[in-house]
């Protein structure tokens, strides 16, 4: 089992990266949040998925994201590809918060993934999430005070996509008020 490469980006393309370690290139499949990583050297946490026809390399830049991304894979008929495309719309925080809520509602609203798909990652995780640090929830705890929420509904209500007003909103961050926030959200919108 491959777990780790350690090595330098080549190339991408798309969703994947070509990993250079000791003359070999390994073909590995990121996230959107890591697709924009700079072309120098990189450490990717790896988890092996082997088909009948194929060997597949999904790459992470945590090893929280990586369990994360384990878990999914638990769930009856999530697959890999399935499971990186949750990652790319709910982070690993928002999924672990969500479960520890018992709140499908919530991981539906932020991420924008359907209410049935967040109802089977709630109950089909409950009770496996402790696995995971607890760094991840203290991470979505920071970015879901009231102003946060409050931001995020009336930006949804101005009629943008929940993923990108939740990219934003992280890079906000949350101590300031509410109209402070849509305000600068707004701004970087635009």
């Amino acid at each position: 089992m491959i777990r780790l490469i350690s090595g330098t980006i080549v190339s991408t393309n798309g969703n994947d990266v070509v990993v250079q370690v000791g003359g070999l290139g390994y073909i590995i499949r990121i996230n959107k949040k890591t697709v924009c990583l700079p072309p120098d050297q990189i450490t990717l946490h790896t988890h092996l998925a082997v088909r009948e026809n194929a060997l597949d390399l999904y790459g992470f830049l945590t090893e929280i994201d990586l369990d994360c991304f384990e878990l999914l894979l638990g769930i009856p008929k999530i697959g890999p590809k399935s499971a990186m495309q949750i990652l790319d719309q709910a982070d690993t925080a928002l999924i672990i918060e969500s479960v520890n809520l018992e709140d499908a509602a919530h991981l539906s609203k932020l991420s924008g993934l359907s209410k049935k798909t967040a109802e089977k990652i709630v109950v089909e995780l409950k009770g496996k999430v402790a696995v995971l640090s607890l760094t991840a929830t203290s991470v979505a705890a920071d970015a879901n005070t009231e102003s946060y929420n409050d931001a995020f509904d009336t930006l949804l209500t101005l009629g943008y996509n929940p993923v990108n007003v939740r990219h934003v909103l992280e890079e906000i961050g949350s101590g300031e008020s509410t109209s402070a926030i849509v305000r600068q959200a707004l701004q970087k919108l635009s």
